[in-house]
């Protein structure tokens, strides 16, 4: 691995839990510190990534949990080598909506691909560019879906059992990298939420 100079936070959850809105107001909070952020998501920050998540979350094509993850990996390969890389090495602060983990969890425990392999195969397809920290946005799945105001797309229209066993992964994922991965209560109000992501990022910062 080269030597990295900007910080890589991201940002994960189950559905209704506000990690996009948070991502954007994190983002904002360390511009106004005069932190050179960069607001990405996976799927979607770049050329493919946005044709990828036209595909996986909006379109009724049939897909298997293991093609789902391999699309998504592969699709990730391009941010890191596109938009992630290329900023932590001006030294910015990347957050992330979604990344690694977020396959782990969904298509790993929530789709009954082997979330161990899935970890590994992930990990080696980045080379292993990981983020310096994980802030997991938890909250019970019956009360995010009471949260979701809009169409949903495919993963949202799944079952509630896939989605308890995503929030399950995300916890499991917690205990098993408690040094990387920092578990936040969801249902606080956002400005209480904000304020404690903003500590440890701050605290990676340091």
């Amino acid at each position: 691995m080269t030597l990295r100079k900007g910080l890589f936070i991201t940002l994960e959850g189950p559905e209704g839990s506000g990690k996009s809105s948070q991502s954007r107001r994190v983002v904002q909070a360390l511009r106004r510190m005069g932190r050179v952020a960069v607001l990405i998501r996976d799927p979607g920050s770049t050329a493919l990534g946005r044709r990828l998540r036209r595909m996986l979350l909006h379109s009724d094509v049939s897909i298997t949990p293991l093609t789902e993850a391999l699309l998504f990996i592969g699709g990730r390969v391009a941010l890191v080598e596109e938009r992630i890389r290329p900023a932590m090495a001006r030294g910015a602060v990347v957050v992330c909506d979604r990344f690694h983990d977020s396959t782990v969890a969904y298509q790993g425990f929530g789709g009954g691909v082997d979330p161990r392999w899935l970890d590994r195969l992930g990990r080696q397809a980045v080379h292993g560019v990981m983020p310096d920290v994980t802030i997991v946005l938890d909250l019970p799945v019956k009360d995010g879906f009471a949260r979701l105001h809009r169409s949903k797309d495919r993963m949202e229209r799944r079952a509630l059992l896939f989605h308890t066993k995503v929030r399950g992964g995300y916890l499991t994922l917690a205990r098993r990298d408690p040094r990387r991965i920092k578990v936040l209560d969801a249902r606080q109000s956002p400005e209480m939420l904000r304020s404690q992501i903003l500590k440890l990022v701050q605290q990676r910062l340091r």
